[in-house]
């Protein structure tokens, strides 16, 4: 089969390797469209010793049952693997599982390639008049999805009152923005220093989109809920700048590991600080459910491209030249 192999930093080979087996239990799968991730970017540019190279990265995924009695079934990828039986999974917070694999890091490989194994568990199914581009930003989305949640339930006033402000205006981003106004917030802000983007993200919905390297282009102390898409040390930073006192910060990207955080502030103004990682098995099929139903809107602010120039998506991405919040790839 044809895969986009990572084999070192900044360099991907498109070329023919072992065709996918499904592994005992699982199905196989013909991929249709897979989406490139911030944390295929972060493999990419080797900042990710999780993802050592030789690997196949890609875990945004949709495609087609090819083997077994289900065969022909469409179905969009929770690519989180997880046993089942631990504490994390019997309490449905599968994301936390000590022994969970993902999808483009070892010992599994990813979806950029034409054949895909998965546990018919992880498989969602996508119905008749829905895309496999939309159906592949159910992954990215349910990020956002996950995070809404416990902020909810942690704001001291209801979403519809909040001032939202989400950081990084790529596919996580946006979807937690999305996510957002779909459980009923009003005013929600995305920062997002690609103006590039702007035209797109403002048409997704009723957002005030704005670049925070411009003069006054940043609000300080005065949002109640601030949702970091990015997770880097400057937009940390950022974060603990807009919130206000009383107020959360929900941590989604995992950009860098240090820096960033003003602790004396959110101990002397009781910030609380949300840890969020991926999404639980409800979390995804909920997300898929409303993508399916247009709750989150027309969703037609993806790129497609052939997998074989996958090289050139990454590198348009590395360099600022890609307008779409988000690129799928097409084996």
């Amino acid at each position: 089969m044809k895969a986009l192999v990572y084999t070192g930093p900044e360099q991907l080979r498109y070329d023919t390797v072992p065709d996918a087996a499904a592994r005992e239990g699982e199905a196989l799968l013909r991929v249709d469209s897979v989406g490139i991730c911030g944390s295929d970017m972060h493999a990419f540019l080797g900042h990710d010793e999780r993802r050592p190279a030789p690997l196949i990265l890609g875990h945004e995924a949709a495609g087609t049952i090819v083997d077994g009695p289900e065969a022909g079934r469409r179905v969009t990828v929770n690519p989180l693997v997880t046993c089942g039986q631990c504490e994390a999974c019997k309490a449905g917070r599968n994301n936390l599982c000590p022994r969970r694999q993902i999808i483009s890091m070892p010992p599994r490989e990813g979806a950029f390639a034409e054949r895909l194994s998965m546990p018919l568990e992880n498989l969602v199914t996508i119905p008749a008049g829905i895309s496999f581009e939309k159906a592949a930003l159910a992954e990215p989305i349910a990020c956002g999805w996950h995070a809404v949640r416990p902020a909810r339930n942690t704001l001291a006033k209801p979403l519809e009152e909040a001032t939202c402000l989400v950081i990084g205006g790529g596919a996580i981003g946006l979807g937690a923005a999305l996510v957002l106004a779909a459980a009923g917030a009003r005013g929600i802000a995305i920062s997002e220093t690609n103006k590039a983007r702007h035209p797109t993200l403002t048409r997704a919905g009723d957002f005030h989109v704005f670049d925070p390297s411009q003069p006054g282009g940043a609000a300080d102390g005065t949002v109640d809920l601030v949702i970091d898409a990015v997770g880097y040390a400057a937009t940390r930073a950022a974060a603990c700048r807009a919130v206000r006192p009383g107020g959360i910060i929900v941590h989604i990207g995992l950009g860098d590991a240090k820096g960033g955080l003003d602790i004396r502030k959110m101990t002397l103004q009781e910030v609380a600080f949300i840890g969020t990682y991926t999404y639980t098995p409800t979390d995804f099929r909920e997300t898929a459910a409303a993508i399916f139903d247009g709750r989150l809107g027309a969703l037609d602010w993806t790129e497609t491209r052939p997998l074989a120039d996958g090289l050139g998506a990454f590198r348009d991405i590395r360099n600022g030249a890609a307008a779409a919040p988000k690129i799928i790839l097409k084996p």
